[in-house]
């Protein structure tokens, strides 16, 4: 397909409640955040693959609890807490000592004040490879929510989702071509939306199924790499 400068612009994505949708794939993972105010220790991990609806739920909590969302690496002033956090990326913080340090002193702040903490990774804590043991025990003892890999009603809501972001519109047709094609992974949907997208702005179009066809065709094997 030919292409032409295009302008990839940033979506903007929807991270309202009404904008979630629940599957079998991510309703337990729904169910303990809902459930708050009694995770153990106050602290719960939310783990899931790339794209897989970590941050929206995240901010659906925050939402509900006022939380302040900032990556794990952030710096705090411990004294003066929020009423709940969202730490994000905390994997990130494995292996770099400072960093390590002040996730267990913002952790330990936390605690003290009551102010729950909704950690999010793509993976539990075990296998973060935290160096600081007394930050690793404490990160064992939160709770732990896991989004599944989408079952057909999800990946194809989340499509759905990913075009309306970037004002497109996906016919029933097309819907029904990129499932039965794509593989069942949140990564894949955002790789096949903005390539589909860039190849409807390079043609001046809306979105067809030629350039489906074209986006599918682009996949990467491993869509998270």
């Amino acid at each position: 397909m030919p292409r032409q400068l295009t302008f990839d612009l940033p979506p903007r994505p929807a991270m309202g409640r009404d904008d979630f949708f629940v599957s079998s794939a991510n309703a337990a993972a729904v169910a303990l955040i809902d459930g708050w105010r009694d995770w153990s220790h106050g602290k719960l991990v939310l783990t899931g693959s790339a794209g897989a609806g970590k941050t929206h739920l995240a901010h659906v909590w925050a939402a509900q609890t006022d939380a302040v969302i900032a990556g794990a690496t952030d710096t705090f002033d411990l004294t003066n807490l929020p009423p709940a956090l969202v730490l994000d990326r905390c994997e990130e913080v494995a292996g770099h000592a400072a960093a390590e340090e002040r996730l267990f002193h913002l952790h330990n702040a936390a605690v003290a004040e009551g102010v729950p903490l909704l950690l999010i990774a793509r993976s539990a804590p075990s296998r973060w490879g935290l160096k600081l043991p007394d930050l690793a025990s404490r990160m064992a003892q939160a709770g732990l929510a896991y989004i599944d890999p989408p079952d057909d009603q999800l990946l194809m809501m989340v499509l759905v989702k990913q075009a309306a972001d970037r004002n497109m519109t996906l016919t029933p047709n097309m819907l029904s071509h990129i499932t039965a094609r794509m593989p069942r992974d949140f990564a894949a949907v955002a790789a096949l939306i903005t390539q589909a997208d860039a190849f409807a702005l390079s043609e001046k179009k809306p979105v067809n199924m030629a350039h489906i066809r074209a986006a599918l065709a682009e996949l990467p094997a491993d869509p998270s790499s």
